[in-house]
């Protein structure tokens, strides 16, 4: 089963952006998905089951924080690796991110090498 990696954001440019940075991990097999919005976002990694998530905070329907408590803490989906992605750096955000289960942190704008890169390292690539 080849790895996936889901974007969220609810800015069709963001997420556009971010696909572009990960495009090289396609050659390696890896799916790239994408959801809008915080609804569509907790589907897709329940239908998917994404080996990662980049993952906005601010969005409609569900926030980022939200879909994190859900996916580790009522799914108990631990193995789904949570990037939150947002312009929310500061360091009380980080910690509600941790707390609602996030594995990383990371915050807008975002270096795409960086993002290529740590995808890597979670896949294993």
């Amino acid at each position: 089963m080849e790895p996936k990696i889901l974007i969220v954001d609810d800015e069709a440019h963001i997420r556009l952006l971010i696909e572009q940075a990960l495009e090289d991990l396609e050659d390696e097999g890896v799916e790239l998905l994408q959801a809008s919005n915080g609804e569509e976002a907790l589907q897709a990694i329940q239908a998917e089951r994404p080996r990662l998530v980049f993952l906005d905070v601010m969005m409609p329907k569900m926030n980022g924080f939200d879909i994190c408590r859900a996916v580790k803490h009522e799914l108990g989906l631990s193995e789904v690796y949570i990037i939150l992605l947002t312009a929310k750096g500061q360091e009380c955000d980080k910690q509600k991110g941790a707390e609602m289960g996030a594995d990383a942190y990371m915050t807008k704008p975002f270096d795409p090498d960086e993002l290529l890169e740590v995808a890597g390292q979670v896949l294993g690539l």
